[in-house]
């Protein structure tokens, strides 16, 4: 990963029980530390080569009273897309946030 403006990262999204495998590119178009940092992301084949179109996210963090606020906001440019990933991307999503929290309490 080169988490930078312009940077990338590619990888793999493999199922818990070691099934399917799907690629994915984010690309970084913005990083202000601490504060945001925004990033393209599609899915891609195992070449990289990416299957449009795909999704700007944004991260936004704030700290109040000791506990830091993670905003995530995601723009699909149609509802029919949204739709069509929303399965999918519940569960890797889902996924993420678990791991997020063990390393998070891993490190109190």
């Amino acid at each position: 990963m080169n988490f930078e403006e312009g940077g990338k990262r590619f990888y793999a999204m493999v199922m818990p029980d070691g099934g399917e495998e799907r690629w994915s590119i984010q690309e970084f178009s913005a990083i202000h530390p601490k504060t945001d940092f925004k990033m393209y992301n599609c899915f891609a084949d195992a070449d990289e080569n990416p299957q449009l179109p795909g999704s700007d996210w944004s991260y936004t963090f704030s700290t109040a009273n000791g506990r830091t606020t993670v905003k995530i906001s995601i723009y699909n440019e149609s509802f029919e897309r949204m739709e069509m990933i929303l399965e999918g991307f519940k569960l890797g999503f889902t996924a993420s946030l678990e791991n997020l929290e063990e390393l998070l309490a891993a490190k109190s």
